[in-house]
C-alpha cells in the first residue's frame, strides 16, 4: 500500500526534526512544503506531505504514524 501523511507544526526547528524523523523512518517527501500565517496564534505554520510504501492493505484503522 502507499501511505500518506501531512506533517504540520509551528515554523521552528521542531518542525524540521519532525520531518527528519519521518525521512529516517523511510518516508519520502511528496511535493513542496507549505507555509501559512496562523493569525489566531500569531505564528507561521509549516506543512509537508510525506509518502511511504508499506506492507499490508490500507484500512481506516491503519496507524500511519507507526509505519
Amino acid at each position: 500500500m502507499k501511505a500518506y501523511r501531512f506533517l504540520t507544526a509551528d515554523d521552528t526547528s521542531a518542525f524540521c526534526h519532525k520531518v527528519t524523523e519521518a525521512l529516517n523512518k523511510g518516508w519520502e517527501l511528496h511535493g513542496s512544503p507549505s507555509y501559512a500565517f496562523d493569525a489566531a496564534n500569531g505564528v507561521m505554520r509549516c506543512g509537508q506531505a510525506v509518502v511511504k510504501d508499506a506492507e499490508g492493505e490500507y484500512t481506516p484503522e491503519t496507524k500511519l504514524g507507526v509505519l
